[in-house]
């Protein structure tokens, strides 16, 4: 599975309302983990269109685990 990543935690961190916009580091981290999203999503948008969506080989089985 692809997972799009950052330079470090993808976290802004604030206590009070609006303290986030102060973490300079934690937007930067944002920005860099939204455009690595972005060149993800394009990269794989032309194999979905050359290949299409795999079809699901059988039904789903749900289980319920709790007894």
């Amino acid at each position: 599975m692809p997972v799009a990543s950052s330079r470090y935690r993808n976290n802004i961190y604030g206590r009070e309302p609006g303290e986030g916009r102060e973490d300079a580091e934690g937007r930067q981290v944002m920005r860099t983990l939204a455009g690595n999203m972005v060149f993800l999503m394009q990269s794989i948008a032309p194999g979905k269109e050359h290949t299409g969506l795999p079809e699901p080989e059988e039904p789903r089985v749900w289980t319920n685990f709790t007894r």
